[in-house]
């Protein structure tokens, strides 16, 4: 078995890989402790830039994202406010926040683009590449109340609220609360390639 390690980090064991990956999908993982450093609006708007040049069903581009750097602080309140309590006791450290959407039809038939979400998916991980380039890391969360997020920024039917993600550089584990710093400096955990392939198990 081919192993690869990642970046030297003190917070993380190596995580190892089955084949050879890319560093940028080795050092991928999603921190709970940001630095909150500043961002700039250049920086918010490269990692959206990468999301823009994402793959889509019929290149409808079906992704929308609503964001805010911890400087635009009337807008990253309205964004923290919408997420569940467990994720605030971290996600304040976050250098940017950003909400992501859909446009759940297609612009030329009106009907339901059963696959925005798997787009949107393909944008979120543009950007988390380019992020990881740029020595940023990713947090995706499920943990948020979508129509909190729909009554603060007035969202119109013909888009729904899927995700909240939290973007910054690495901070101190030591300040997050038990059992968040446990699981912040636990090894990654994947399935195995022979448990996600499916090859035989459904073989004709």
């Amino acid at each position: 078995m081919f192993f690869t390690l990642s970046k030297d980090d003190p917070m993380k064991p190596p995580i190892k890989s089955e084949y050879p990956l890319h560093q940028f999908i080795l050092d991928r993982w999603s921190p709970r402790s940001f630095a909150g450093t500043p961002l700039t609006e250049e920086t918010a708007l490269t990692l959206l830039e990468a999301a823009r040049f994402a793959a889509s069903a019929n290149n409808f581009q079906p992704w929308r994202f609503i964001y805010a750097t911890k400087e635009q602080t009337g807008r990253f309140n309205l964004l923290f406010e919408c997420l569940k309590e467990g994720n605030k006791t971290w996600v304040r450290s976050a250098s940017l926040l950003l909400l992501t959407l859909i446009k759940v039809c297609f612009d030329n038939t009106d009907k339901p683009n059963l696959w925005a979400t798997h787009d949107l998916g393909l944008a979120m991980g543009n950007l988390t590449t380019q992020a990881t380039s740029m020595g940023l890391y990713v947090h995706n969360m499920a943990g948020f109340d979508p129509d909190k997020a729909i009554a603060a920024f007035h969202i119109p039917a013909e888009f729904r609220p899927v995700t909240m993600v939290a973007i910054g550089s690495l901070g101190n584990p030591d300040l997050l609360p038990e059992p968040l710093k446990t699981r912040e400096l636990a090894a990654q955990e994947r399935k195995p390639l022979s448990e996600i392939i499916l090859n035989e198990k459904f073989a004709l």
